[in-house]
């Protein structure tokens, strides 16, 4: 038979067990509604199951003579040595954004070879390229 003091160990242990197991649920699920995940041109030309109206991200390069800009957007060509997507964005790009360098755009499809971007990436210095391209251009 167990003592009282072991009941209340018991009791304790069990209530911090299931504190904590139901903090970690929380978190999980909160993180991982709010993941944008990044994905290549190669990545979406080859997905199956794109959805439309899903927020993500697409990275790459900036196609060398792409950019074109008008009075209400800016357009330009995102590629990673495989495949390409065109890209549509409003409003002002970062001071670092240019061709042949690397790009995070934040939006959605309008489909498999076009993108409503809602955010321009380019928060790092003219050396750095996402590691997907570095292996892609080593090959």
């Amino acid at each position: 038979m167990l003592t009282k003091k072991v009941k209340k160990k018991i009791i304790l242990i069990s209530l911090v067990f299931l504190f904590l197991s139901s903090a970690v649920y929380f978190l999980y699920f909160s993180l991982n509604k709010n993941l944008l995940y990044f994905k290549t041109p190669t990545d979406i030309f080859n997905s199956e199951d794109i959805n439309v109206n899903k927020i993500f991200r697409v990275g790459g390069m900036v196609k060398k003579n792409s950019i074109i800009v008008n009075q209400e957007e800016v357009r330009f060509i995102i590629t990673d040595f495989k495949n390409e997507i065109s890209v549509s964005y409003k409003g002002v790009v970062p001071n670092l954004f240019s061709e042949e360098k690397g790009v995070i755009a934040e939006g959605s499809l309008k489909d498999k070879k076009f993108f409503i971007a809602k955010k321009i990436l380019a928060k790092h210095d003219e050396n750095y390229m996402p590691p997907e391209l570095k292996n892609l251009i080593k090959e």
